[in-house]
């Protein structure tokens, strides 16, 4: 059976629940309504649950957002039961003949440990190579990025993999935002593939650490902080809209040097208990109590 783990997110009304294996790849799905659910047996399914309100189907896992008239902690269980029932018995999550076909773009807004920061996920593949734009005139790479400061209370954009985090001034609030940012990136990414233009972006060092000849000519303390970085920090920093990148290691004073991207950056707190985190991990993993983290915003 295809056990599933419970993720809990910084949206109290949405839950993740995580299959073991993939369930579609640089596809997404988002089914707001049990007419939207020809294509997947399992979303019309769970639909007949009363507290149902959106159904997202993405990598790994399934997102529910439901209706405030339950709590995740008395359904979550039963739930994640229902799913593994449905697998188990044959049941089809999406239809096959739906991976062939050209989907609509869905944007999947996330809140951030960073509150000034939202993080929107896009059923595509955006970019290859992370940018980061702190202002319109570092957007020479990335025309969306461009586009976005065309609204006023943008403040920075980051952009890597599938989606794209946004920091905004205290001049909005996200509740009166969100909304309308979806809309704008669902209607270009419907428009265009070109989002970064990855020949022209600027060769910093933050790029060049990421190529594998820098890789190969490093110490071997510095390629094992990286893996453990790749392996075990990465992901969870991706999954609040952020990124972290290797910039150095010193054999004499043990400082590793990290820089913190999209919603990492620009906020104290996170800051703070992302470095400490590390370090811990690497002092344990690399048996060296010594070790000193030192976090820079990109």
């Amino acid at each position: 059976m295809n056990k599933i783990s419970i993720k809990i997110t910084n949206n109290t009304s949405i839950v993740k629940f995580e299959l073991e294996d993939f369930i579609t790849r640089n596809q997404n799905f988002e089914f707001k309504n049990i007419d939207e659910t020809q294509n997947s047996p399992l979303a019309k399914q769970l639909f007949f649950l009363p507290f149902v309100k959106t159904v997202y189907v993405s990598g790994n896992f399934i997102a529910i957002e439901k209706f405030s008239i339950v709590e995740w902690e008395d359904v979550q269980d039963d739930v994640a039961m229902q799913i593994e029932d449905f697998i188990a018995k044959g049941g089809k999550i999406i239809l096959e003949e739906t991976t062939t076909k050209k989907n609509p773009v869905t944007i999947y807004a996330e809140s951030t440990p960073n509150p000034a920061v939202t993080k929107f996920v896009a059923n595509k593949k955006l970019t290859n190579i992370a940018v980061e734009c702190k202002n319109i005139d570092e957007t020479k790479a990335s025309p969306l990025a461009k586009d976005l400061f065309s609204f006023p209370f943008v403040k920075e954009v980051f952009i890597d993999e599938n989606y794209i985090s946004i920091t905004k001034y205290d001049i909005a609030e996200w509740n009166d935002i969100t909304l309308e940012l979806r809309t704008f990136l669902k209607q270009y990414l419907e428009q265009t593939d070109l989002v970064v233009d990855e020949s022209l972006i600027e060769k910093t060092d933050n790029f060049k650490i990421k190529q594998d000849e820098f890789f190969d000519n490093l110490d071997v303390t510095s390629q094992e902080i990286i893996n453990i970085l790749e392996e075990y920090v990465k992901p969870a920093v991706q999954s609040d809209g952020g990124n972290i990148t290797f910039n150095s290691y010193d054999e004499t004073t043990n400082v590793v040097k990290v820089t913190l991207q999209g919603a990492c950056s620009g906020c104290p707190s996170s800051t703070f208990t992302l470095k400490n985190g590390i370090e811990n991990m690497l002092r344990e993993m690399l048996k060296n109590n010594t070790i000193i983290v030192e976090a820079m915003n990109g």
